[in-house]
């Protein structure tokens, strides 16, 4: 890690994420108390319903039975962008990526901590009009902020604006 000045932004990267945590478990703890042994709830007739889900596997209930796989996967990620994160530079420019990480951040833990407390995750936002998967807060966190992250990186950074990312020394050779 990294010893400047702005070493206190990874703890603002920690509170958005905590933050973000606990919005999503607040709104899975809501569609268990309300949403569970229900029938759905129409907000958009043909459109949106919030409807409960109990998944016990990963992105279209793929993996299905399988968290011991899911939980290390999730962690192994989740380990992979905080290392990200602590290699990402804290000027200006990169506040937006710090951002998007502790939103990622926030999506992997809400899902990890389900399976863990329940072996299962909470899943209540349903698409009807493109029988989409039924979803939670935590999935549109990983979703939005992996595919805003997949654009600044691709579209926005120059090669030599992701220097940091390389385990070479400054002016070592290729």
């Amino acid at each position: 890690m990294r010893k400047d000045k702005n070493y206190g932004f990874i703890w603002i990267d920690m509170l958005i994420a905590a933050a973000l945590l606990a919005f999503d478990q607040f709104t899975k703890y809501l569609a268990t108390v309300n949403l569970k042994n229900q029938p759905a709830l129409v907000l958009i007739e043909g459109v949106l319903e919030l409807q409960y889900f109990e998944n016990t596997g990963i992105a279209f209930s793929l993996f299905q039975e399988r968290k011991a796989f899911i939980l290390i996967t999730g962690f192994l990620v989740l380990a992979a962008v905080l290392f990200f994160l602590f290699r990402v530079p804290r000027e200006g420019r990169f506040r937006v990526v710090h951002v998007l990480m502790s939103v990622l951040i926030a999506g992997a833990l809400g899902n990890i901590v389900d399976r863990l407390r329940f072996d299962y995750v909470v899943d209540f936002i349903s698409f009807v009009l493109i029988h989409y998967p039924i979803f939670n807060v935590a999935d549109c966190y990983i979703v939005v902020s992996a595919i805003l992250l997949f654009l600044l990186f691709m579209f926005v950074y120059k090669e030599a604006d992701l220097e940091f990312l390389s385990f070479r020394k400054k002016g070592q050779a290729e």
